[in-house]
């Protein structure tokens, strides 16, 4: 079994805990946000579409998948604004989205070879990465960007008094 192969189980294993939390989200469920300025799900959601074309698409492969319209709902680094405080793609279109890019991503990384998975691969300000030095780092932190903010979505699912899964 090649690496890429690998890392591509890897990834899908982790979505599929993320959809898991997911399944039983309505209405309101995706919008609750626990502070101000805190994630609520339909952000997680896309940002984890956009994060994902980021770090493989664009960092790995040098070409983004994502239209730049729908990433830019999804910053990084600034406070989530409320549903209310911002026009957000409908819920249907971020989760049509998140499942397009993650095929993609799928197909990709199972073509990547251990020459390309060894390559640098940089920050947005060409310099190397903080969470990451190579293609490799960059796969294996996507998965861990999105287990992290599966966390996020669990604490949500709770605080809507959802059950616990496991």
């Amino acid at each position: 079994m090649s690496l890429g192969t690998i890392l591509a189980q890897q990834l899908d294993g982790t979505r599929e805990w993320t959809l898991k939390l997911l399944a039983d989200f309505d209405g309101d469920d995706w919008d609750f946000q626990p502070a101000a300025g805190v994630a609520h799900a339909r952000w997680l959601v896309g940002h984890l579409a956009a994060a994902q074309d980021l770090l493989i698409h664009v960092r790995c492969l040098g070409q983004s998948v994502l239209d730049d319209r729908f990433a830019a709902h999804f910053p990084i680094g600034v406070p989530v604004k409320a549903v209310a405080e911002h026009d957000y793609p409908p819920v249907e279109e971020v989760l049509t989205t998140l499942r397009e890019v993650h095929e993609r991503t799928l197909a990709a990384v199972r073509e990547m070879d251990d020459t390309l998975l060894a390559e640098a691969a940089f920050g947005k300000d060409g310099a190397i990465h903080p969470h990451y030095r190579d293609k490799l780092g960059a796969v294996t932190h996507c998965g861990r960007h999105e287990a992290f903010h599966a966390g996020q979505l669990a604490t949500i699912r709770r605080l809507r008094g959802k059950a616990f899964l496991r």
